[in-house]
């Protein structure tokens, strides 16, 4: 281990697999994705089909057809990471619509990788008159 590097000292389940939660950005790509691809793969959608650099460090998130697993695709420092959760019996909570890609906070991944379908949450209205 090089003396003085950031990770000296620290136990492994101190060190933080995303630095600064509260600065991501997420990107969710509604409607279907082939879960069969990969990094490469992935990197080439989030390029060619969400008009966005993968390298930019940004999360992407992406649903197969049966909403039973998730990746989550992105660049840290040195190589892409590509998280995958598979639900046992539940299905995630996905936008239907393969319209525009979509950016979420981290507070609604958190929702969604808990369950929570936030896209169907009652929206904030705001009115001028009575």
């Amino acid at each position: 281990m090089a003396a003085g590097a950031p990770w000296s000292g620290r136990q492994a389940s101190e060190l933080p697999v995303i630095r600064d939660w509260s600065q991501l950005r997420v990107f969710v790509r509604p409607g279907t994705t082939d879960m069969r691809k990969q990094i490469n793969g992935l990197a080439t959608l989030v390029r060619d089909q969400l008009g966005r650099d993968p390298l930019d460090g940004s999360l992407y998130l992406f649903a197969g057809p049966s909403r039973d697993r998730l990746k989550i695709l992105y660049w840290d420092r040195n190589g892409f990471c590509l998280w995958q959760k598979r639900l046992e019996e539940d299905r995630f909570p996905w936008p239907k619509d393969a319209g525009e890609v979509r950016s979420i906070t981290s507070e609604q991944l958190a929702m969604l990788l808990d369950g929570i379908d936030f896209w169907r949450a009652h929206q904030e209205r705001h009115y001028t008159n009575l």
